[in-house]
C-alpha cells in the first residue's frame, strides 16, 4: 500500500474498454463506502488538462517522440503532487486511468524509446509513486478498432493497428515482468464478465493489504 492509501491504476491500448471500466469501477468502490480519488491521464488537473490537449491533439502531428515522452511526464508530475498524493496520504483509494505503464508500452514499446531512461523519466515525475495494483485490459487491436469512432479518433488512436500492436505487445511484457501488480483482464469478454473480475482483484488486493 501507498502511505495509508491504495492506488490501481487502469491500462490498455486503446479502446480497450479502460473508461467505461472506470466508471463501473467508481460506483462499486464508492457503493463499499471506501474514501475515492478517481483520475485520469493525461489530465485531472488544470495545468494537466492543458497539456493533454497538446498531446492529443490531430493537428500536433509532427510532435516527436521524445516531446510526446516528457509532456506525459510534466502532467504526470502535476497530478502526482496535486492529487495522487494527498489523496493517499488521506487514506483514500486512487483509481487512475493510465498511470507509468503507458510510458513504457507507448513511447518505450511503441515509439521505441529507451526503457531505462523512460523509467527514469517516471521516478522523477512519480516521485517513486507507484501502483499496489494495476488491471490491464487485453486486445487485439483489430477488435479495439471496431470499437472506435474514428471521426472522432484522438493523435495516438489514428496511429493504426500496427503501432498498438507493438503497445499491447509491450503492456504483456509488462506484465511478464510484474506479475505481482499487473493482472491481466481479457477484455473481449462482456462487461459483466470484466467487470466482477476487477471488482475481484480489487477486493482481493484491499483483504490483503499489500
Amino acid at each position: 500500500m501507498n502511505g495509508k492509501g491504495c492506488f490501481i491504476t487502469l491500462e490498455g491500448i486503446d479502446a480497450s474498454g479502460k473508461s467505461t471500466l472506470a466508471a463501473g469501477l467508481k460506483e462499486y468502490i464508492i457503493e463499499q463506502g471506501w474514501p475515492l480519488a478517481s483520475l485520469r491521464e493525461p489530465g485531472g488537473t488544470q495545468i494537466s488538462e492543458k497539456i493533454r490537449q497538446l498531446l492529443l491533439d490531430t493537428a500536433n502531428a509532427g510532435m516527436k517522440p521524445w516531446t510526446e515522452a516528457v509532456l506525459y511526464g510534466a502532467a504526470r508530475r502535476q497530478l502526482v503532487e496535486e492529487c495522487i498524493k494527498p489523496a493517499l496520504d488521506n487514506g483514500a483509494i486512487v483509481l487512475a486511468d493510465r498511470y507509468t505503464d503507458s510510458t513504457l508500452a507507448y513511447q518505450g514499446y511503441g515509439r521505441g524509446l529507451e526503457l531505462k531512461r523512460l523509467e527514469e523519466l517516471n521516478d522523477i515525475c512519480t516521485g517513486g509513486i507507484r501502483p499496489d495494483l494495476t488491471l490491464l485490459l487485453d486486445l487485439e487491436p483489430a477488435r479495439a478498432r471496431e470499437r472506435q469512432d474514428r471521426q472522432q479518433a484522438d493523435r495516438l488512436e489514428k496511429e493504426g493497428c500496427e503501432f498498438q500492436a507493438k503497445v499491447r505487445n509491450g503492456y504483456l511484457e509488462l506484465a511478464r515482468r510484474y506479475p505481482e501488480r499487473i493482472q491481466l483482464i481479457d477484455a473481449s469478454r462482456s462487461l459483466e464478465e470484466v467487470m466482477e473480475t476487477a471488482r475481484l482483484f480489487i477486493k482481493d488486493r484491499l483483504s490483503s493489504g499489500k
